[in-house]
């Protein structure tokens, strides 16, 4: 049944409803980036592994992946405002918990609460969007979106750098507190419900049960098969599960009176699937470049935490600056083109960074960096724009969940698979070292090799993402 044509939102307050949900967008990658830096600096204090050091970064994305879909769901069935402040709160509750933390068990805790509200932020943000605003003007509002999320990146690193060298690491979760406390009370009295989609039914939690199993078995022995080794029945056991769990979700979603993954949206939508494809690849290949290069530029190179978060600026200034202008050029030249440009600009960008050496200029990194955030504005802006373009609006936040679910899924590959990559000559020993000792070390030079490979493999993801982006076609709503 056709869906009934929206009322127009004032603009005024969907301009309001923009502002706010780019808060939530500001917040979630300002607390990964400024992690990212302050990552050497917790791992001697909580005596956290090479593993569990990225185990702090997946944990977060692992429970946003988990929870996305299913919060979707029931955010299109009720009512997405406080769905999307429940996700402030949350999130504010567990940076006040990481920044308390006295143990990695402890921290990791932290960070599955974090991620627990940012699946509620991210899950309702891009779909508020999308409601309120007419198609003409979609692309330059998720394009303002968009820059939010670039700016939390961009602030991020040059501020992780200057609380962690002058306060502690805790600094870096407390400045969440403000900024969520803001949040919430403008939400409050912006509160009134924004119109849901279609109502009844429930959430798939048996769905939602078998992606978290798939996940879970994909992800964990990834991050730490350089820990327990490739030979360990905790690596390869879980991830011989990993199909099973898989091919359990389809065959369950495709019986399902309400299913958790609506695999229509995949059969019978070409752009959906490919540019969600493109997503997934897009950040599988990129994420890490934040976590291993400030690790390269701190315990490799021997520059500073503040002096690395200040290089680390160059990819997030580059994608918050030029993001709405893509977003505005993909409602007059149309996403395809725009997208697959910028994949292949981030793979040039992620060779150049695998390229740059055990004894780099900070200006030939920043360059490199400059380069993947350049690649980064041109694509995500209009490959968003796009996704959220081909469905009906009854559909708004179960795709919104589903891109998200790509972003953040592809983010803990990455972390799994090129962190392994990184660290994959280090032994057992060896991250303890490079933490000791840092560029004086052997470790060093094994780090350093695997940054290289990392890297490599990086710009051979993103080369895949191109031809995802370009595969899709020209399919318009």
């Amino acid at each position: 049944m056709a869906s009934l044509p929206p009322e127009p939102v004032p603009s005024r307050r969907r301009w309001a409803l923009l502002a706010l949900t780019s808060i939530g967008a500001f917040m979630a990658p300002l607390d990964g980036s400024i992690v990212a830096v302050a990552l050497p600096r917790m791992g001697p204090d909580l005596d956290l592994s090479f593993a569990a050091s990225m185990w702090v970064q997946a944990a977060y994305l692992l429970a946003m992946a988990v929870l996305l879909i299913p919060m979707g769901r029931l955010a299109d069935r009720t009512d997405r405002m406080r769905f999307y402040l429940a996700g402030i709160v949350v999130f504010t509750l567990g940076s006040l918990m990481a920044a308390l933390s006295h143990s990695g068990a402890d921290l990791i805790l932290a960070r599955v609460v974090q991620g627990c509200g940012g699946a509620l932020l991210s899950a309702t943000s891009t779909a508020i969007v999308t409601d309120v605003f007419p198609a003409g003007e979609r692309g330059r509002a998720l394009g303002i979106n968009v820059m939010c999320v670039y700016l939390g990146l961009s602030v991020g690193p040059p501020l992780g750098g200057v609380l962690v060298d002058h306060l502690g690491w805790p600094w870096i979760f407390l400045v969440n507190l403000p900024v969520g406390a803001v949040a919430l009370v403008w939400g409050w009295r912006l509160l009134t419900p924004v119109r849901p989609g279609a109502r009844g039914g429930s959430a798939d939690l048996g769905g939602a049960a078998l992606l978290g199993a798939f996940l879970v078995c994909l992800i964990v022995p990834l991050t730490f098969c350089t820990e327990w080794g490739w030979g360990a029945p905790a690596v390869w056991g879980p991830l011989a599960l990993a199909p099973a769990a898989l091919a359990g979700l389809l065959a369950r979603e495709a019986r399902c009176p309400a299913p958790l993954v609506d695999l229509g949206l995949l059969r019978g939508n070409r752009l959906f699937a490919a540019a969600n494809l493109a997503a997934l690849l897009n950040y599988c290949a990129l994420y890490a470049v934040s976590v291993l290069t400030a690790m390269q530029l701190q315990l490799v190179l021997g520059h500073p935490a503040q002096v690395a978060g200040w290089i680390m600026l160059g990819q997030p200034l580059m994608q918050a600056l030029l993001s709405p202008l893509a977003g505005r050029l993909s409602d007059s030249w149309g996403s395809r083109t725009l997208a697959t440009a910028g994949m292949l600009i981030v793979a040039l960008g992620m060779a150049l960074l695998a390229l740059s050496g055990r004894h780099a200029g900070l200006g030939q990194v920043l360059a490199a960096l400059a380069l993947v955030g350049l690649g980064m504005a041109a694509f995500s802006a209009p490959n968003t724009s796009a996704i959220m373009g081909s469905v009906e609006r009854h559909q708004l936040s179960v795709a919104s969940a589903f891109l998200s679910t790509m972003r953040v899924t592809g983010q803990a590959l990455s972390v799994g698979l090129l962190g392994s990559i990184a660290a994959s000559r280090l032994g057992s020993t060896g991250w303890n070292l490079l933490l000791r000792h840092a560029s004086g070390s052997g470790a060093a030079d094994a780090f350093a090799w695997g940054y290289r490979a990392a890297m490599f493999t990086g710009a051979g993801l993103a080369l895949l993402g191109a031809w995802a982006s370009q595969a899709r076609g020209t399919a318009h709503r």
